[in-house]
């Protein structure tokens, strides 16, 4: 398994994004997530701090993907 890379929470909701999820709505530093097909999660975006690696993991199990297939789509660029 490789080391956990270094995530603040504005990335992973623009990955978030990109499979399909919107910001529903925020309540003070977390964005909350949803998903047209029910799925949703909770991401604090805090200045200067990184997700953990046990709320990556949270994360991931509420959005249904893949660590693998999270960090792959993190390293494409979009499409413009």
């Amino acid at each position: 398994m490789t080391r956990f890379p270094a995530l603040e929470g504005k990335e992973v909701v623009a990955v978030l994004v990109k499979y399909g999820f919107v910001v529903d709505r925020q309540r003070g530093s977390h964005f909350f997530l949803k998903h047209a097909d029910g799925r949703a999660t909770v991401v604090p975006i805090h200045a200067g701090e990184n997700i953990g690696p046990g709320l990556f993991a949270k994360i991931l199990r509420d959005v249904e993907l893949t660590r693998e297939d999270f960090l792959k789509d993190k390293k494409r660029k979009p499409k413009m």
